[in-house]
């Protein structure tokens, strides 16, 4: 392990892990080593991780139910929280029945690997989340990957590939490292013409899109077109733990199929408190989601007006950075610390080679303060490492 390990290091692509805390009683800010840091690299996208009302609800419950749920919900039952739980998100994607994970990994995993099966082929967009890549490899279908946001690559595949028992397509709405958006719309008609499913993981749009938070499918007027909806609470609720939506089949399905539901320990029900309240506060108080696009479209502008290479959707909270080489991810991620702020270089394999880049994530805990003072120290440093 110690020579790839260092191999790794020499190529500026070794990962560590870095101790970090909650600034108290300032939002949006982390303690590294002492130094208290603008955090823009977090996923809290509305700010909610540190919201009263969650984390009152989060304590009552830990003091009415203790802390955690004991077992498998098919071991020892499942807690009303989760039941309700379950309920209002069938209710909030206008879907028949919904089932919640540990995690959302544990959910595309699990969901995946039901799903498909060895006489199946799943098409996977290039840059969806390894969450998904494991999934489909998990599930021993013939995998078959298309070109980024390609849909003209997706059909000629489709094309192709006519001997399969079934045929799903799957996607991020949001892709995690670019900020940019799936062609849901496109990805829509071919599921109709080829005959297959469509998942589509809502981890980093929920929240922030549709008129209740729902997601990218919600906003563009296409939820009733997708077949299998994968969300999470560790994003924009702030909390943890993730959900499929869908049809009453599917949950049914799920229970029976999927082992990372079957063969895991529930959530623990003070988790499941502070995830019912965020989304309470998701459907009913859209202006944090309002808010923290309006910023993203003044912050992505400003960055992309000073000549640095930005990627995403205009309204998007990722806000990438490319800098294409890891040793200048790493370096630009290295001064912003010493600025003050926390934004994390991203390197292969995360991202594809030469598209090295500093992911900067904005949070509805961000003011607008805030913003004008990091942009002008990113700015500045940029320019002054020659990113500019």
């Amino acid at each position: 392990m110690e020579q790839p390990l260092a191999a790794l290091k020499e190529q500026s692509l070794l990962r560590t892990i870095r101790p970090s805390a909650v600034a108290t009683g300032k939002a949006g800010r982390i303690v590294r080593e002492g130094r208290e840091l603008l955090d823009l690299s977090s996923n809290d996208y509305l700010g909610l991780s540190q919201h009263p009302a969650v984390k009152e609800a989060m304590i009552q419950s830990l003091l009415e139910e203790g802390c955690g749920a004991g077992a498998s919900r098919l071991i020892s039952g499942s807690r009303e929280g989760c039941e309700q739980l379950e309920e209002t998100l069938a209710q909030w994607h206008d879907a028949e029945a919904a089932v919640v994970f540990g995690s959302g990994y544990m959910c595309n995993v699990g969901a995946i690997s039901a799903l498909a099966g060895r006489e199946d082929a799943v098409f996977s967009d290039r840059l969806n989340h390894a969450s998904i890549v494991d999934g489909v490899v998990l599930s021993r279908a013939e995998h078959i990957r298309y070109r980024h946001a390609d849909p003209d690559h997706l059909e000629s595949l489709l094309k192709k590939q006519r001997g399969s028992r079934r045929r799903w397509i799957v996607t991020d709405a949001v892709f995690s490292m670019d900020g940019d958006a799936a062609p849901l719309r496109e990805l829509i008609e071919l599921k109709y013409r080829y005959d297959a499913g469509l998942i589509v993981d809502e981890a980093h749009s929920g929240g922030i899109y549709g008129a209740e938070g729902q997601g990218l499918a919600a906003e563009l007027g296409l939820a009733e077109h997708v077949d299998v909806h994968i969300g999470t609470f560790s994003k924009s609720f702030g909390v943890y733990g993730a959900y499929a939506a869908g049809s009453r089949t599917l949950r049914s399905w799920l229970v029976n199929k999927a082992r990372p539901l079957i063969y895991s320990t529930a959530l623990p029900p003070s988790v499941v408190a502070g995830v019912r309240q965020s989304l309470h506060l998701i459907r009913h108080e859209r202006r944090r989601a309002a808010e923290v696009r309006r910023l993203a479209v003044t912050f992505r502008k400003t960055l992309a007006s000073e000549g640095l290479r930005v990627l995403g959707r205009p309204d998007c909270p990722i806000v990438p950075v490319v800098t294409g080489d890891p040793n200048a991810a790493l370096r630009f991620s290295e001064e912003l610390v010493l600025a003050g702020i926390a934004a994390s270089a991203i390197r292969p394999p995360t991202v594809p080679v030469s598209a090295a880049r500093v992911r900067f994530s904005l949070s509805g805990a961000h003011s607008e303060q805030d913003m004008q003072e990091a942009l002008a120290a990113i700015v500045h440093i940029a320019g002054r490492i020659g990113l500019r």
